[in-house]
């Protein structure tokens, strides 16, 4: 996969050219603790390396080395506190590099490769350390190339490059995505099952991601939201520490990563397994578009279709349940809908939860779904607490249902399908039926 990834990059790169990539720098979680590292997307997209201090260069037009990996050498003091290395030798042995060094010979050794470039691929704002020392070089090598003729003049972000290979998964991140949706799927279930009146949300938030380890997953791909009652109103409710009371909807929206691939699955349901009057309204509402807005993906709609679609959906179920009083041209042109409806209906998904995201082309317009696609789809209503003017018995619902989908040759396929959102369906899982 990675050396297919490589090969894509290099056809789309220019004659002379040169492209550097860094891994990301660990994240210090307090003075002496770092946070669960976890690779650059790109980086590990080019590589499948998974340590920090490591450096890719691609060099096409090399006569010998087309694929450089600087990385941390062994060293038997640090693999004691912090966990066995790659080294160099297994560098070049396991993750097919034409030549290894250790990262600390970078400065030394980068020159052999760019002597020939006019054009440097790399992306600022990663790597702090690794950024000074690119800007250093780049700058050298132009002023050398003012008084020899030869050296960089060019430097280019190859991010575009990339976000527009990411955008279509090959099999094997298909493989993987299908397996972080069949962890992330196991996880929903459990908590579905679990959830009982007077629990705290931090046990069902114990309950899925327990379920994610013990399933395969290497983590979560996102803090794991479970919001119960009015906090379902807050999109990004991390907290998780409110008990559960008898009537209250519970949201929980979670994800699992495989193999650095991701899930991302939101259900909303009643914790004593009956949805009341009120929460059936807008629960249904949101069940309809979420059908409706899956049913217009497929190879060749616009990208923006499935957006468009949820607005006018909810727009309509807003007015008929009173949200929304007017008429609905003016409210669209006000974007009224945005006080209980936010945010895009959905998002790419990869190797990260909210992964690369070119969606248009270069003059502007949206691109068309293709085959290979993958995207969540998550419509939500959500009334705050406070919010003025509207039937009292709403008032601190939240819903959101999302799924993931795969857009295929004749359509589109719903990966997460098998956590139920019917409200039938619901309420019968919830209570054990």
């Amino acid at each position: 996969m990675h050396k297919q990834n490589r090969k894509t990059l290099i056809e789309k790169m220019g004659p002379r050219s040169v492209a550097i990539f860094a891994s990301a720098p660990p994240a210090m979680r307090n003075h002496d603790t770092e946070h669960l590292y976890r690779p650059d997307p790109n980086f590990y997209y080019l590589t499948g390396f998974e340590e920090p201090e490591a450096i890719c260069v691609l060099a096409p037009e090399h006569p010998k080395h087309q694929y450089i990996l600087f990385v941390r050498p062994k060293d038997k003091k640090a693999e004691t506190w912090s966990g066995k290395r790659i080294g160099v030798k297994d560098a070049r042995r396991h993750y097919g590099a034409d030549r290894a060094y250790p990262i600390d010979t970078f400065s030394e050794k980068i020159g052999e490769y760019l002597k020939n470039a006019d054009t440097l691929y790399y992306a600022l704002g990663a790597n702090d350390e690794v950024d000074s020392e690119i800007l250093h070089l780049f700058t050298r090598s132009v002023k050398g190339r003012i008084r020899s003729g030869k050296g960089l003049d060019t430097l280019t972000d190859p991010s575009p490059i990339l976000a527009e290979s990411r955008l279509i998964k090959n099999e094997e991140e298909l493989r993987r995505i299908r397996k972080a949706t069949e962890v992330t799927v196991a996880g929903h279930l459990a908590a579905m099952q679990a959830v009982r009146p007077g629990m705290y949300e931090y046990e069902l938030e114990a309950v899925v991601e327990s379920t994610f380890r013990k399933s395969g997953a290497n983590g979560t791909a996102f803090p794991t939201i479970v919001a119960s009652g009015a906090n379902a109103t807050t999109l990004h409710y991390t907290p998780n520490n409110c008990q559960i009371e008898a009537d209250a909807l519970v949201l929980i929206d979670a994800g699992a990563e495989c193999e650095r691939y991701c899930g991302d699955v939101t259900r909303t349901f009643p914790a004593n397994g009956t949805f009341t009057d009120a929460q059936r309204d807008i629960y249904q509402l949101v069940l309809e578009a979420h059908h409706a807005i899956i049913d217009c993906i497929r190879p060749g709609v616009s990208i923006d279709e499935p957006h468009q679609k949820s607005i006018e959906l909810l727009m309509d179920g807003m007015r008929r349940l009173g949200l929304l009083r007017g008429k609905k041209k003016k409210l669209m042109k006000k974007k009224a809908y945005e006080e209980f409806y936010m945010y895009r209906v959905g998002h790419m998904l990869g190797l990260d939860v909210h992964d690369v995201n070119c969606v248009h082309e270069p003059n502007g317009d949206f691109k068309t779904f293709q085959p290979g696609m993958v995207m969540t789809i998550e419509p939500g209503i959500y009334v705050a607490a406070d919010t003025k003017g509207v039937p009292p018995a709403y008032l601190g619902i939240g819903v959101r249902i999302e799924d993931d989908i795969l857009v295929t040759e004749s359509g589109c396929e719903v990966l997460t399908d098998s956590v139920p959102k019917e409200i039938d369906e619901v309420e019968e899982f919830v209570r054990g039926a």
